[in-house]
């Protein structure tokens, strides 16, 4: 089993009538931005365990589950929406930083949020970095109808059983399903990784801590060009962190790529690029050590 050399405390904090679970590392030190680091989708906040340990100084971390996954409870709905993240990050803010800034970490989707924040609330970001945060593919206007439509459909799947997330059997399997997503992902860390990903239901069976209806399509279309107004907004130095191992290809089939994102990162005012080798998207499990070491060179520069 991985072993731990910075151990987290549990809160639950009420927000917009969810008691947010939020994990958290160190102490508040005076004249020091706290670090707050939010995860992607399908991920928890203890993914980032591995990389608070990598860290060769101690920092007062701050690492939401986000509605609906992990220890967080899924609101009272069928279905999850963009904004929300923004909203929830906002209220976690005022609770844990009050108007002191922040240095803001997302991955995945986590980074994408974080994205559009820092151009809504940009005076709260001391400095700002998106970990594979890419966005989606840009919309037409035309795709809309069809759209609407697919979303009414999953919601009917859902509410069919269609759409539930697999059981296992023990956190073995939930470590074997991690390493075959992941296959750079170290069985001790997998390990590890199953207790916070997963728990095991009344019937003995592990269930992922996710709610199904993520999986849900967003009703609205992506606006690229909404995106870009978030952008430009954005006034903290910014590092927007790759892996080496482009994820883009696989996903979106030649409907979005790499060069596209970048073309989008001309926007924000103030922006550096970086790159993980032998990393894959989940790079702060396949690269802990060389993902703090480049945090910690960017938060801590002068």
């Amino acid at each position: 089993m991985y072993q731990v050399q910075r151990v987290s405390r549990s809160e639950f904090v009420p927000i917009r009538h969810l008691d947010y679970h939020v994990r958290l590392w160190g102490e508040p030190v005076p004249g020091q931005a706290p670090l707050v680091l939010v995860h992607g989708w399908m991920d928890v906040a203890a993914s980032y365990q591995f990389v608070v340990d990598a860290l060769s100084h101690d920092r007062h971390v701050i690492a939401p589950d986000w509605r609906g996954y992990g220890l967080t409870a899924g609101s009272p709905t069928d279905n999850y929406w963009f904004p929300d993240y923004l909203a929830d990050l906002d209220f976690l803010l005022d609770h844990y930083a009050g108007s002191q800034p922040v240095d803001l970490v997302g991955h995945s989707m986590g980074g994408n949020v974080v994205m559009f924040y820092a151009g809504v609330r940009p005076e709260r970001i001391r400095r700002l970095v998106n970990l594979e945060g890419f966005g989606m593919p840009a919309t037409r206007p035309a795709q809309a109808p069809g759209r609407y439509a697919r979303w009414i459909d999953e919601l009917k799947s859902l509410h069919r059983g269609e759409m539930a997330l697999k059981a296992y059997d023990g956190p073995d399997g939930v470590a074997r399903r991690l390493m075959k997503t992941n296959p750079r992902l170290k069985q001790d860390q997998a390990d590890w990784l199953a207790g916070h990903w997963a728990r095991p239901n009344a019937g003995g069976q592990w269930e992922i801590l996710g709610d199904a209806a993520h999986k849900i399509v967003n009703a609205q279309l992506f606006r690229v060009d909404e995106v870009l107004e978030l952008y430009r907004r954005i006034s903290a130095p910014t590092l927007v962190v790759e892996a080496s191992d482009n994820s883009l290809d696989q996903w979106w089939q030649g409907k979005y790529s790499l060069a596209e994102f970048h073309e989008r990162l001309a926007a924000v005012p103030d922006l550096r690029r970086a790159l993980i080798e032998d990393a894959g998207h989940m790079l702060h499990h396949d690269q802990p050590q060389a993902l703090a070491r480049l945090l910690e060179g960017f938060l801590d520069a002068a």
